[in-house]
């Protein structure tokens, strides 16, 4: 018996079962069990809290990416042939089990109102748990469909929460849970939308697995063709899904495979990252900027002079971090001079992460500045996409008015830049990307176009903790992989790092410390497939996820017409001689009812036992299957 390819209930939508059941419940005095839905709830809820909480141990700093999958299959479980409202709560309780915690650095900058990100970002996980119901007839007439379903509906949330609202906020996708994981290796196939469409799919078939075993311990499944026991066949058939998940997870490993260096014709260029770090954490850090101004000038001067001593080679250019700089050097002088004392010491074009004033003095702009050793600041490029509630607040006066005056935390919005940030620096061309830039795709997919060689991603953890910043850390690794580019993260406190483009992490720093990092990394001009194909492995997964959809109203639909037939039918055992009713929705038989009728010509589905309802001439012969 093909499992599998079966479904896991009886081709009556279930709720058709519970309402007939229910009335002849009624009609003889008997009332419904609830001590026993209640447990299930509860049980359901479990399962939505963990699922959660399995998703948010696979992100680091805690790193058991393989969690992921199981958060993914425990979500599937606990939403699976429940109500469209229903499962809606279940995505929301795991949307706030994952993100509460995950995001909890967020309240460092802006107080208590970061208490709505989470809770806004967990609606998107409301939805996903409404879908992933709503397609439950689909998935229990084609077992193989629901790791497929799985998969795209989690790529369909992702692109909305990437985009939306303000233009969205993508942390917490499943591909960013994967930067030690083979699954890795398929961000250059795919990008990022195709590693959460492969934890989606291992995590559907865990959860198929695990469907299968339960319905399995029913006593009525048939055996297998090849005259199994029923256990025995439903072992096979779980163990198959479950092989099937390994393989799926180790397979794109070869991806992650070759040599980290160059080779002898590839050109190569030296970069020294210098992380100045700050004299207080928190959102203080504002205050301090011409102290940390002077740690990444002396940091620099502190690498000319070992430079000039022989100990280090000169680099061909330098990295500071995001708001390395945040007295303006077009405006002020003082430290435009402190930065060309340090670029004309190294002997090398500084790319520096500061702040630009703007004429309004309630804007500003998050910029990074090329500044050449003779001539000064020649290039820069302005951040594309400024953080939503954390550098620029919407509807300000709206919040101030009705939510918390905490709003003006954040005291002047940042305006967003246009070009991409392709910059030349020395004989490399960049690829810059600052701070939560990295999350979003079209960011890091338009400076490698537009003919960056290394991705450099410029931040400042000084106002979060060193879980953001590793959290940060395992985008830029995607990245890597996903462009076939070198790539290196310089930040104010750490973690600063070099990474390859198989997503291999050198030179790491650790957090709230100074330190300079260097490193002789290879300049790359080809594309990934991933690179040529940009936003259209998304498009066609979530184009999949719409279709599944589709297809489950439309069998809701159907089932809706069975039902407004069995509301005109009485609910009544079939006149003796008459033929079983056809069923109109077309389903395959429900592997959970007994076989065909025996060689003795004795009905195959069991005599009706008082309790019995009859729904669409199907006799629901205990309470449990109705519930299924």
């Amino acid at each position: 018996m093909d499992l599998l390819a079966r479904p896991a209930a009886s081709d009556v939508e279930p709720d058709v079962k519970k309402d007939a059941l229910l009335r002849l419940e009624a009609q003889e005095g008997v009332l419904p069990d609830t001590t026993v839905r209640i447990r299930a709830g509860i049980g359901r809820v479990a399962l939505a809290v963990g699922a959660g909480l399995a998703l948010l141990v696979a992100f680091p700093p805690y790193d058991l990416w393989w969690m992921a999958p199981v958060g993914v299959a425990l979500f599937a479980l606990a939403t699976h042939r429940q109500g469209f409202l229903t499962s809606a709560g279940l995505g929301l309780i795991t949307g706030l089990s994952l993100l509460l915690p995950l995001l909890s650095w967020a309240g460092i900058v802006v107080g208590s109102v970061w208490l709505w990100l989470p809770v806004g970002e967990s609606v998107f996980f409301a939805l996903l748990g409404g879908l992933s119901a709503l397609v439950s007839p689909v998935v229990d007439r084609r077992r193989w469909a629901w790791p497929v379903a799985t998969a795209t509906l989690w790529v369909l949330q992702e692109a909305l929460r990437d985009r939306i609202p303000f233009g969205g906020f993508p942390w917490g996708r499943l591909a960013f849970s994967q930067a030690d994981s083979p699954l890795l290796g398929l961000a250059a196939i795919g990008g990022a939308p195709l590693v959460t469409a492969a934890v989606g799919l291992v995590g559907g078939l865990v959860a198929l697995a695990v469907r299968v075993a339960l319905d399995g311990r029913s006593a009525t499944v048939r055996p297998s063709a090849e005259g199994d026991p029923p256990r025995r066949a439903t072992l096979r058939a779980a163990a198959t899904a479950l092989g099937v998940a390994v393989l799926v997870s180790v397979a794109p490993a070869p991806l992650l495979w070759g040599d980290p260096q160059p080779g002898p014709d590839t050109p190569t260029v030296r970069v020294a990252v210098v992380q100045g770090n700050v004299p207080r954490l928190g959102l203080d850090f504002n205050a301090q900027r011409r102290a940390v101004l002077d740690n990444h000038v002396n940091a620099t001067l502190d690498l000319a002079a070992r430079v000039a001593a022989g100990q280090t080679p000169r680099p061909d250019l330098v990295v500071w971090p995001e708001n390395s700089s945040d007295i303006d050097p077009f405006r002020y002088q003082d430290a435009a001079a402190r930065i060309s004392a340090a670029a004309r010491a190294i002997g090398a074009p500084i790319l520096v992460g500061g702040l630009q004033d703007d004429d309004d003095p309630t804007k500003v702009r998050n910029v990074g500045i090329v500044w050449d050793p003779e001539h000064g600041p020649t290039r820069t490029y302005v951040k594309r996409h400024p953080v939503p509630f954390a550098e620029y607040v919407p509807m300000r006066s709206f919040i101030r008015e009705f939510i918390t005056e905490q709003v003006d935390l954040v005291r002047r919005d940042f305006v967003a830049g246009e070009a991409p940030g392709v910059l030349t620096m020395g004989p490399a061309t960049i690829g810059d990307v600052i701070c939560f830039e990295v999350a979003y795709d079209e960011v890091v997919r338009d400076a490698v176009t537009g003919g960056a060689q290394v991705l450099v991603v410029q931040t400042n953890n000084a106002t979060f903790d060193e879980a953001e910043a590793r959290q940060q850390l395992a985008m830029v690794r995607l990245r890597a992989v996903e462009h076939g580019r070198e790539a290196l993260m310089a930040s104010t406190v750490g973690v600063s790092a070099f990474v390859d483009r198989h997503g291999t992490v050198y030179d790491a720093t650790e957090f709230f410390t100074q330190a300079v990092i260097e490193r002789t990394i290879p300049l790359s001009t080809g594309r990934t497939i991933a690179t040529w194909l940009g936003v259209v492995p998304e498009v066609v997964l979530a184009a999949g996820a719409v279709v599944l959809v589709g297809l489950a109203l439309a069998v809701r639909f159907r089932r809706a017409n069975v039902r407004a037939l069995n509301d005109d039918t009485a609910v009544s055992e079939p006149a003796a001689g008459a033929a079983e009713p056809t069923d109109v929705t077309g389903a395959p038989d429900d592997p959970l009812t007994p076989p065909a009728p025996s060689a003795d010509g004795s009905a195959g589905r069991p005599e009706p036992r008082p309790g019995d309802a009859l729904v669409g001439g199907q006799t629901t012969t205990t309470k449990r299957e109705a519930d299924e």
